[in-house]
């Protein structure tokens, strides 16, 4: 078999081509979406996007968040980088997952940790006649979609396109898990080189780019005015950091708890008025 080499490039700026082949070209141009805003600005989309001066209008979600969604953030967890964190995602997850009888969707930032989770959670889930499933392991994403819409206990772990693009509405849904932040990896090349137009690169570029990701993670749960569902999120960065506070400033209004994990698959349940066995 021949070993395929294969040449990508990316431009380090998009602005001069969108002004250039695109806003200069038409007369009115207007940009919409769920996740364009950070911390109630547009200012970074402006910046990426090369507008100067737009008209700006931000809008209330359509939806009661308030009522219909919780954040929880366990605040006795590790932060990714240290010693017992994927031990603990695995059994965080084990327990909620049996709780709410599966009806999960777990979004992870790397297919290695996807995959570690996988066999840490499988069997103990099973033995509870909950499935799971998992991006690149069990089928297409089309395919596993249709299957956690169908199978009301399973549990789905995902990763990249799984941040975006998923519409599942109803009690198929209801718990959304977001393991780590979405930061970029920093060694990636076009990353490391866009990083270099900044004077703050991780204040200014990775913080914003990640909450944007974030929020489009949040959109997963509630696409209905009926929807009601809890979001977890296994990053205790939220509160320990600075930047934290930018993270959940970017949600629409939204009640947020902390609190341990022992806790959290009992107040899941009875968010979601679950029956326990």
């Amino acid at each position: 078999m021949r070993a395929t080499v294969a040449l990508n490039a990316a431009p380090l700026s998009v602005a001069d081509i969108l002004q250039g082949q695109l806003f200069a070209e038409k007369q009115t141009s207007i940009l919409t979406s769920a996740t364009l805003s950070v911390s109630e600005s547009f200012e970074y989309v402006k910046e990426r996007l090369g507008l100067h001066e737009p008209e700006e209008l931000r809008l209330d979600s359509p939806f009661d968040y308030e009522q219909q969604a919780l954040v929880y953030i366990p605040s006795d967890i590790p932060e990714p980088s240290q010693r017992g964190y994927q031990q603990m995602v695995e059994d965080a997850l084990i327990k909620l997952c049996t709780a709410t009888g599966g009806r999960t969707l777990a979004l992870f930032t790397a297919n290695s940790a996807l995959r570690q989770t996988y066999v840490g959670i499988q069997d103990a889930l099973e033995a509870h006649e909950i499935s799971v499933l998992g991006q690149g392991i069990d089928g297409s994403r089309r395919a596993l979609l249709e299957r956690f819409k169908e199978e009301p206990r399973t549990v789905l772990l995902g990763t990249t396109s799984f941040w975006e693009g998923v519409d599942v509405v109803g009690d198929a849904l209801s718990v959304l898990v977001i393991v780590k932040l979405p930061f970029s990896v920093p060694t990636d090349p076009v990353f490391a080189a866009r990083s270099e137009q900044f004077k703050d690169a991780f204040g200014e570029f990775s913080v914003p780019q990640s909450i944007l990701r974030f929020k489009q993670g949040f959109g997963r749960l509630i696409r209905s005015r009926s929807d009601r569902g809890i979001v977890v999120v296994l990053d205790k960065r939220l509160t320990s950091k600075k930047y934290g506070q930018q993270f959940l400033q970017s949600l629409p209004p939204t009640t947020v708890r902390t609190g341990t994990l022992k806790q959290l698959p009992g107040l899941a349940a009875r968010f979601l008025k679950v029956e326990q066995q």
